[in-house]
């Protein structure tokens, strides 16, 4: 990376954590892009076409030598897509949902330059033990996951007593595979 720069197209606190963490040094610039895709699409697909949507969007933001990483999550059960919720009615709904059952969380990266791109996706899954309600609405108010895929984040309470098993990567499930992008970027 010493001849690029690296433009994060995200706002996530996470992503952020994840790069700085891994070492990686990178300039924040985003633009707003609604998270819309067709209905057609496989919902395995999503994270991958919304990611790329995204770097598509902010492609005049970048400069010769600079390569923007933008991503996506999805979280995904019974081929059905749980993305952030509206309020802390639909957050409770969809924790609900996911508790006692096995789901999988998509996310999907693009590597943009002047000259190149790269669109990859990773899947982890993750094991929900069955939550009450009462602990759900416990999560909900406490930890106010309305910026989240799935209404949780791993590396918070649910994630911590609530989560039996998960095959794959745990960055992935907080947000970037990490792993993928190293080797990714390396390969650039």
């Amino acid at each position: 990376m010493k001849d690029y720069k690296l433009i994060l197209a995200s706002k996530s606190p996470r992503r952020r954590q994840l790069l700085t963490e891994a070492g990686f040094e990178f300039e924040i610039r985003t633009k707003e892009v609604e998270e819309t895709y067709p209905e057609t699409l496989v919902a395995h697909d999503v994270p991958a076409f919304l990611s790329d949507k995204k770097a598509e969007a902010s492609r005049d933001l970048i400069e010769p030598n600079e390569i923007l990483l933008a991503a996506d999550s999805v979280v995904i059960l019974n081929h059905k897509i749980y993305g952030k919720p509206k309020d802390e009615a639909d957050a409770f709904r969809i924790i609900k949902t996911l508790s006692g059952n096995m789901h999988e969380v998509v996310t999907g990266v693009t590597l943009l330059s002047q000259g190149k791109k790269v669109t990859f996706s990773d899947v982890a899954k993750v094991y929900l033990k069955e939550l009450t309600d009462e602990e759900i609405w416990y999560y909900v108010k406490k930890f106010k996951p309305m910026d989240k895929a799935g209404a949780y984040a791993i590396q918070e309470w649910i994630g911590l007593t609530k989560v039996s098993k998960i095959e794959g990567s745990y960055y992935n499930i907080m947000g970037l595979p990490v792993h993928l992008v190293y080797e990714q970027l390396h390969n650039f």
